[in-house]
């Protein structure tokens, strides 16, 4: 009996610590209309709760990304079109059961616009980005195939690797 109030006084202690381990830039996500988006079509769902769960996906996806830049940057971000990878196909699995098919052929994509500013509010980068990975099957580095985003995750992680956190350290060198 004594082990639940000790337990319960260790988890009272240590929650404000295992609440606040993120750190890097701040994130503001914004979202435009998703039923203008070319495809986050669901399968297993009504509309509304697939697009609920896109939105949450893609904003741990993006505070994950957040987390890697300087402390003290603020990263403003409006997404404004989604191609899912794969395609919606009612007939694969019978009886009018949608599933979500993957080939080659439906590239993920995902278009945004997006300002990132130092900690002195100063414009680091501001730009629209256009991804597209057109050899998503080829070049999957995940091990986790439980992930239903890999692919987009992966195309995201790869430009923000290759592309933005180089921005980011020059601008960074600079100052």
């Amino acid at each position: 009996m004594k082990t639940f109030p000790i337990a319960l006084l260790t988890l009272a202690m240590t929650a404000p610590v295992l609440a606040n381990t993120e750190s890097g830039a701040e994130l503001e996500l914004k979202w435009h209309d998703m039923d203008k988006f070319t495809d986050v079509r669901a399968t297993n769902s009504t509309r509304s709760q697939f697009h609920e769960r896109v939105k949450r996906e893609f904003s741990e996806i993006f505070q994950q990304l957040a987390s890697q830049l300087p402390d003290g940057y603020n990263w403003q971000a409006t997404i404004t079109n989604i191609d899912l990878a794969g395609d919606v196909d009612y007939f694969v699995g019978g009886a009018g059961n949608p599933l979500r098919v993957v080939e080659d052929i439906h590239s993920p994509a995902i278009t945004f616009k997006h300002v990132l500013t130092d900690q002195q509010g100063e414009v680091v980068i501001s730009t629209e980005t256009k991804l597209r990975d057109m050899g998503f099957m080829h070049s999957l580095r995940s091990t986790n195939d439980d992930d239903a985003f890999r692919y987009e995750q992966q195309m995201l992680q790869d430009w923000f690797d290759n592309k933005f956190k180089p921005k980011v350290s020059d601008y960074a060198q600079v100052q």
